[in-house]
């Protein structure tokens, strides 16, 4: 059937609207696709390549080189030296126990190096290379290198790592650096990215740890490729970061050496001050340690040598030990005797060889007694009965007071660990800290520093050399930091009335030069060094009223834990003072035996080039022994000055 010519002309119709509606849609839809292709390709493009080179390209840290650590010369003590190692990456080794075996073909590598890189290797991500064995011989490193084919997932690195060279020397002043540990990171709020990398070392103890930002410098960082494992490739470019500041100590790394051979094995401490400005010249502990055993983690065997020794080694005595510091302390009472006006330099009090109160006896040192004794006496020959009066009639409060104006009883702002206050107990004191009131005994037993009153070596350095200036001194550790010199601010005077200080100097004067002085012995024969000190034992244990009837036993015949504590203060030369020393041997004996001529070798080696005290400057009698002493001394060949590296 034949459509009609109307039919075929509506039909035509329909099919070109169609045709145009299709065409319309189709075109619109290319136009979305064109509009989202130049939205991505052109408006979006910055974006999206910079996704893609977040991709591609990871920015990882560069680790700066640490700030060294040098004595007041210019001589080195902490820095950083070349190290060799080797290190294993899980990914290129496949099986790593197989690998560490043939490495142990190849250089010494006992069991526990294996099992604790093993250990290391599965706490890890694959690509991250472990540390197998550091601190390499050269040729131990060679023999790595030629035998690489073998060793996949070895490889020899070249690094820097921290190195002490003079140990024992400046242990316990510099410290020493160790692997960052989850504790150290706990510690901060926003820790430094730097710390996150493994292997990287922060300062554990000591000024290493205190101008731990100062020292630990900037970092760098580097572009590399790395695959879609995060494995690096290669590596693009780099900017280097800034190194720590060097800084240099007040110490002389001459005299630190000579005082830490003098102290020998004793369990003890010494600190020598500046009287002039508070620079500390030498503060050492006794016994002490390497720290250089620390740096990469010491073993269980060295670290169980170090704490069951009963000399405790790792602890800092100069500065961390509270000790009672007996006769030493008798300076204190006595200026504040006299400030008070209760006594003057010419006032005499009966010594019969005790002193009654309050239905007690307290006894003097000397069983017979001193009879009548003056200010310069009672120091000289450290009568206790002259001082057990004296502190009654001025009262504990002042005597306090006086400590305390002499750098007692406070922490003293050192760049070093556990800083003690010390304790300088008054009654408000005892209430506090005990809720007891405050008893006539107790008044006694702190005038001559026994009871409640602790004291460290580096507090009665600084009493002696605020006695022998007249002023505030301040102990200063830090001379410079990079380029810049720390300035010295002078000490404003104690407020003591000159004349009271120098009736005190000259009680000291006479301990070291009259005759019957405790420490005449230690006496120095040079009249342009002359010394004037105090000596002081301070008990550890108490004596009954029946070992004291029938006699007290000598320390010698006691175990060693039991036995006095040795003290000795002093500064020199006594005309113009310029240095100050303390010295405490635990467990010693007598201060004028013990602590007293290690006093003297300290004052003396300060005053003069060294690297020994000069014979002439000790009584002839004395000489041949002491040359003898002291030719023997382990005082190791301190190395030049060296140039700290300069800054652009």
């Amino acid at each position: 059937m034949r459509r009609s010519a109307r039919d075929t002309e509506d039909s035509a119709r329909k099919v070109n609207r169609r045709a145009l509606l299709l065409g319309g849609g189709v075109a619109a839809m290319f136009a979305v696709l064109a509009g989202r292709m130049r939205y991505l390709a052109v408006d979006q493009a910055d974006q999206f390549k910079l996704l893609a080179e977040e991709n591609r390209i990871s920015i990882r840290l560069i680790p700066p080189n640490r700030g060294q650590i040098f004595d007041r010369n210019g001589r080195l003590i902490a820095g950083n030296e070349q190290n060799y190692r080797v290190v294993i990456t899980r990914e290129d080794a496949g099986d790593v126990e197989e690998v560490l075996k043939r490495l142990a073909e190849v250089i010494p590598l006992p069991p526990e190096a294996i099992e604790r890189t093993l250990t290391e290797v599965r706490r890890h991500s694959p690509f991250v290379p472990v540390i197998v064995a550091d601190r390499m011989a050269w040729e131990d490193l060679s023999k790595v290198a030629i035998n690489a084919p073998s060793l996949p997932g070895v490889t020899p690195e070249v690094g820097l790592s921290r190195a002490y060279p003079l140990d024992t020397d400046f242990a316990h002043v510099v410290g020493y650096v160790g692997p960052v540990s989850e504790n150290d990171l706990a510690k901060l709020d926003y820790p430094d990215p730097l710390l996150k990398i493994p292997e990287f070392q922060i300062g554990k103890i000591g000024v290493e740890t205190w101008m731990e930002d100062r020292l630990r410098g900037r970092a760098g960082t580097k572009r590399i490729e790395v695959n879609a494992y995060g494995r690096m490739m290669r590596e693009i470019d780099r900017v280097e970061g800034d190194a720590g500041d060097d800084i240099r100590l007040t110490i002389d790394a001459e005299i630190q050496d000579f005082v830490q051979a003098r102290l020998g094995s004793e369990s003890a401490a010494a600190v020598a001050i500046d009287v002039t400005n508070g620079d500390v010249l030498a503060i050492c502990s006794s016994p002490s340690f390497d720290p250089n055993l620390f740096v990469r983690g010491i073993s269980y065997k060295d670290y169980a040598i170090l704490t069951e020794d009963d000399h405790r080694p790792l602890a800092n005595k100069a500065v961390q030990g509270a000790y009672p510091p007996g006769s030493t302390f008798k300076m204190v009472t006595a200026l504040a005797a006299l400030e008070a006006g209760v006594i003057n330099a010419d006032t005499s009090v009966y010594c019969p060889g005790h002193y009654e109160t309050g239905g007690r006896r307290f006894h003097c040192w000397k069983r017979g007694g001193h009879g009548a004794v003056s200010l310069a006496r009672s120091l000289s020959e450290s009568c206790d009965v002259y001082y057990y009066d004296i502190a009654q009639r001025v009262g504990i409060d002042k005597i306090a007071e006086m400590g305390r104006r002499l750098g007692l009883g406070m922490r003293h702002d050192l760049p070093m660990s556990a800083i003690t206050e010390g304790v300088m107990p008054d009654k408000a004191w005892k209430r506090l800290r005990y809720d007891q009131e405050w008893r006539i005994g107790d008044t006694i037993n702190a005038s001559i520093g026994q009871g409640y009153v602790l004291a460290s070596p580096l507090q009665l350095a600084v009493m002696t050399a605020r006695i022998a200036s007249g002023r505030a001194i301040l102990p200063r550790l830090v001379r410079s930091i990079g380029d810049q010199e720390l300035p010295v601010s002078e000490a404003p005077p104690l407020g003591i009335d000159g004349a009271l200080l120098r009736a005190v100097r000259q009680g000291m004067h006479s301990v070291m030069n009259d005759r019957r002085g405790t420490g005449y012995s230690n006496r120095v024969a040079d009249p342009a060094m002359v010394l004037a000190g105090k000596s002081g034992t301070s008990q550890v244990r108490n004596i009954s009223a029946a070992e004291r009837a029938r006699g007290v036993i000598s320390n010698d015949q006691l175990p060693w834990n039991r036995r006095d504590h040795a003290l000795f203060v002093g500064f020199a030369p006594f005309e113009a003072p310029k240095v100050a020393v303390a010295v405490v041997v635990e467990h010693g004996g007598g201060g004028s035996s013990v602590a007293g001529p290690i006093v003297r070798d300290v004052a003396l080696r300060c005053l003069t080039p060294g690297p020994l005290p000069p014979l002439s400057a000790y009584p002839k009698s004395q000489r041949g022994r002491i040359e003898t002493f002291l030719n023997a001394l382990p005082l190791r060949r301190i190395e030049p000055e060296v140039t700290a590296r300069s800054r652009a």
